[in-house]
């Protein structure tokens, strides 16, 4: 996973939600959708002096693939060596304690994430299970194409979907279940080709909790976009 791959699944996830392509840079997205996702903090992975990513900061770290090196080649037990006070403790506890970063387990194509578990294709993203496709999300399980999204499950093709399941092709969800083609909804279940709505259920083309004809409601739709959109 490099940049380039990240911009073009980015470049898809646009071409869904919005009928239209990205053109943002990678540090413009970050600094337009990810203000409430917690990303992988850089770091030097203290043995190699290596970037690194991390979820949390800490004293000393190490890669999850330097860590195993070392328990292959060296291991990390000590040899015996007598203590008689705390800080003796102490001391040896920090000669051993590295936080270990990067870690991925039964992923591939991943980079500058922390913490996955059967993801394909993560960028700059954290605790995540069972992903694909994913750039600046946390918390998310079972999802694909999804962007600066967190806390949610079973969503695809989505920007900004906050502790919400079941969603698709929309933008800026919070706290909802079946979302499809929808920007800003909030507390909501079941709408179809919404804006701005909340609280409502088993509703399309609404704007604002108004039930518009579908010709006016996608007039609306796109000038929200370009609004969206614009820099």
């Amino acid at each position: 996973m490099n940049e380039q791959k990240a911009l073009e699944m980015i470049q898809k996830i646009f071409l869904s939600i919005f009928r239209t392509e990205n053109s943002f840079s990678l540090k413009e997205i970050e600094e337009r959708f990810t203000k409430d996702i917690k990303l992988p903090i850089q770091v030097e992975d203290s043995t190699t002096k290596e970037i690194t990513w991390t979820d949390q900061l800490t004293n000393s770290y190490i890669t999850q693939t330097n860590m195993e090196h070392l328990d292959e080649t060296k291991g990390w037990m000590r040899k015996n060596q007598t203590f008689e006070t705390i800080e003796e403790v102490l001391e040896i506890w920090n000669q051993i304690n590295y936080k270990t970063t990067e870690r991925v387990y039964d992923c591939e194509d991943v980079s500058e994430s922390d913490t996955l578990y059967g993801c394909i294709s993560a960028y700059r993203s954290l605790n995540c299970r069972g992903c694909k496709n994913i750039v600046f999300t946390e918390g998310c399980g079972s999802g694909e194409y999804l962007l600066a999204c967190k806390n949610s499950g079973e969503c695809n093709y989505c920007i900004q979907v906050y502790d919400s399941g079941t969603c698709s092709n929309s933008y800026s969800v919070i706290c909802s279940s079946k979302i499809s083609n929808s920007l800003f909804i909030q507390d909501c279940f079941n709408l179809h080709e919404c804006i701005f709505c909340a609280h409502i259920v088993n509703k399309r083309y609404c704007i604002g909790n108004i039930q518009l004809e579908k010709e006016d409601y996608f007039k609306w739709k796109k000038l929200i976009i370009e609004w969206i959109l614009g820099k």
